[in-house]
């Protein structure tokens, strides 16, 4: 079963223009914007005096800096996967749903599974959030792990898009090329 997670992120565009820079002692600090349902809440700016004229001459014409999540794969929340998979795509006829098989040789995530806990599930992390599945499973050789093959499945128009982003990131990060059979 594959569930759409989406982390909220609460733009600081919509409350650029409520907010005034505050000088506390030499520093000129612009207050910081919480989101309840996020996770990240960021950290304030501190600049010194000397750069506050600047500063001020720009405030009403400069824009927030968007910062960019980098597109992973995860087995284990917190840990990056390193090995970078076979994936093979297939598409309902009419559109509505389809499946995303992703096979790991050799993940990097059996060198750290010791050290940082157990496999969890399949997490798709990029800007716009968290996609994840738990349908997961090992292939072992002799006993040894050799392989991960994670299967996400998408089942509507939407989640088939969201999916599509992911991977354009993804594969962009990663030298990954998309060849249609």
């Amino acid at each position: 079963m594959a569930s759409l997670q989406s982390l909220s992120f609460s733009s600081p565009v919509s409350h650029y223009h409520q907010q005034q820079p505050r000088t506390h002692s030499g520093f000129i600090s612009l207050p910081l914007h919480r989101s309840a349902s996020s996770a990240f809440h960021g950290q304030m700016l501190h600049l010194p005096h000397t750069q506050q004229a600047s500063l001020k001459a720009n405030v009403k014409t400069s824009r927030p800096v968007i910062m960019m999540v980098k597109p992973t794969i995860q087995f284990i929340q917190g840990t990056d996967e390193q090995t970078i998979p076979d994936v093979r795509l297939t598409k309902s006829k009419d559109g509505t749903n389809g499946v995303a098989i992703f096979r790991f040789e050799q993940p990097s995530v059996f060198d750290a599974s010791g050290d940082v806990g157990d496999i969890t599930g399949f997490y798709m992390i990029d800007d716009e959030g968290v996609l994840q599945s738990v349908d997961v499973s090992a292939k072992f050789v002799n006993g040894k792990p050799a392989g991960i093959e994670a299967k996400y499945i998408m089942r509507s128009p939407r989640e088939w898009d969201r999916f599509m982003r992911f991977m354009e990131r993804y594969s962009n990060e990663n030298g990954l090329q998309f060849i249609k059979k």
